[in-house]
C-alpha cells in the first residue's frame, strides 16, 4: 500500500528546488522543444504532463471614486498567480491520496497612495475539491482563490491577510503568441523552452477591498499562461521580465534569464501594436538590453533589487520605474522563493510616460537551486 504524504512530504516532493526549475529526474515524456499549433480553448486550461505550469494575472487599478470625495481616486496594482508542479515521484501511485499535482498561489495589491505591499500565499496538491485546474480551459481553483474564463471573460477572486479582490477581466484584443508560434525560447538548447501566450490589454472591472475597507475599482490587466518541462540552463541564477500595456494599446514583453555575475544567458520578449492584428514583433536573442539605474534594499531579507531600468528593445529604449520600491514578495511557505514583483511605469526614449505593466525580478535574494 502505497504510503500517504504529509505536507512536510508534499513540501519536500514539490519544494526540494525552487518551482520555476526543473529537479532532475522529474521529467515527464512530453518535452516543449517545437512549435506545434496551440489549440484554444484547450490550451488555456492545464497541462499535467508538463513538469511546471502558471497563469500569471497582474494588473493596475484605480478606485470609481470621484475626486471630491473623502477617499478621493485611488490607484492600486494587483497580482494573482497559479502555478501548478508535477511531482514525478508518485505519478505511479495508486492512492488517491498521493500527490501527483501540486497547486500554488500568490495574491498581492500594491496600495500606491499608501505606498503599501499586502500580499498572500496558498499551496495544495490537486484534489479532494480543495485545488482543480481544468484541462478543458481555464478553471482553476485553490481553495477561496480562483481564476475562471466563460466565452472572453475573466473572473479573478483572492482574499487575504487585510485584502480581498473580485475582479472581471474581459478580452479586448486577440491572443499574443509569444515565440515562435507559442514556443517560447529560454537558452541556447532547443530543450529549454516554453509554451507561452499572453493576454494583455484586458478590461478590469470589479471590486477590491483593503483593511475592510471596500472599494469599486476598474482599470487595465495582462494573462500570461506559461508551460515547460526544463525551462533553464544550469547556470541561469534568476530573471527579469516586464510586462506592459502601452496606452495607445500596444503591448510589450521583454525579458533576460541571468548568471550569478549578472549577465545575461538569454534574451527576449515582443512589441505588438494595436494595428498589427494578432501579430507582434518577436525579438531576437541578444536584442534585449536591460541595464540597471536605481536600487532598492529590502530591510527583510537584505536583497538589493534594481527598481528603474533602461530596457532597449527593438521596439525603442524604454524607462521602467517601480511605483513604490518594496514590492518583495516572500513566499518561502508555498513556492521556496523570495522575488520582487511589482507594478511599474514605462517611459519611451523621450520622457514620455506611455504605460504601466509589471517588474518581476527572481534569483537576487538567492539563486535558483538547479
Amino acid at each position: 500500500m502505497p504510503p500517504k504524504l504529509s505536507r512536510r512530504h508534499l513540501l519536500a516532493a514539490g519544494l526540494a528546488a525552487p518551482l520555476w526549475s526543473l529537479p532532475a529526474g522529474a521529467r515527464a515524456q512530453v518535452p516543449a522543444r517545437t512549435a506545434r499549433v496551440l489549440q484554444f480553448p484547450r490550451d488555456l486550461g492545464s497541462h499535467p504532463d508538463f513538469a511546471i505550469e502558471w497563469w500569471y494575472l497582474t494588473g493596475n487599478l484605480r478606485s470609481g471614486l470621484p475626486s471630491g470625495s473623502l477617499l478621493g481616486e485611488r490607484e492600486f496594482g494587483f497580482q494573482l498567480t497559479f502555478f501548478r508542479s508535477r511531482v514525478q515521484a508518485t505519478q505511479g501511485m495508486t492512492s488517491a491520496f498521493a500527490a501527483k499535482q501540486l497547486i500554488f498561489a500568490h495574491a498581492a495589491v500594491t496600495d500606491v497612495t499608501d505606498k503599501k505591499l499586502w500580499h498572500d500565499q496558498r499551496i495544495s496538491r490537486a484534489g479532494f475539491e480543495v485545488a482543480q485546474t481544468s484541462e478543458l480551459d481555464t478553471a482553476i481553483t485553490l481553495r477561496d482563490w480562483s481564476l475562471m474564463r466563460d466565452d472572453k471573460q475573466y473572473r479573478a477572486v483572492a482574499a487575504g491577510s487585510g485584502f480581498r479582490f473580485e475582479l472581471a477581466l474581459t478580452e479586448t484584443q486577440p491572443l499574443l503568441l509569444q515565440g515562435d508560434r507559442g514556443l517560447s525560447r529560454k537558452g541556447p538548447d532547443v530543450k529549454q523552452a516554453s509554451y507561452y501566450y499572453s493576454l494583455p490589454q484586458l478590461q478590469a472591472k470589479g471590486s477590491l477591498a483593503l483593511a475592510g475597507r471596500q472599494l469599486p475599482v476598474q482599470g487595465s490587466a495582462w494573462l500570461d499562461h506559461e508551460w515547460s518541462q526544463a525551462l533553464l540552463q544550469h547556470d541561469t541564477v534568476g530573471w527579469d521580465w516586464i510586462g506592459m500595456n502601452l496606452f495607445d494599446g500596444s503591448a510589450l514583453t521583454a525579458f533576460r534569464l541571468r548568471d550569478q555575475a549578472g549577465h545575461a544567458l538569454w534574451d527576449g520578449g515582443s512589441f505588438r501594436h494595436p494595428t498589427m492584428g494578432a501579430t507582434p514583433h518577436v525579438f531576437s536573442h541578444g536584442e534585449v538590453l536591460f541595464q540597471p539605474v536605481r536600487s532598492w534594499t529590502s530591510p527583510l531579507t537584505r536583497a538589493s533589487y534594481p527598481v528603474e531600468w533602461v530596457v532597449r528593445t527593438p521596439a525603442d529604449f524604454y524607462t521602467v520605474k517601480a511605483v513604490i520600491d518594496n514590492q518583495e514578495l516572500d513566499s518561502r511557505n508555498s513556492t521556496g522563493a523570495v522575488y520582487w514583483e511589482g507594478l511599474s511605469e514605462l517611459f519611451d526614449s523621450n520622457g514620455k510616460r506611455v504605460g504601466r505593466g509589471y517588474l518581476e525580478m527572481t534569483g537576487y535574494a538567492s539563486p535558483l537551486r538547479l
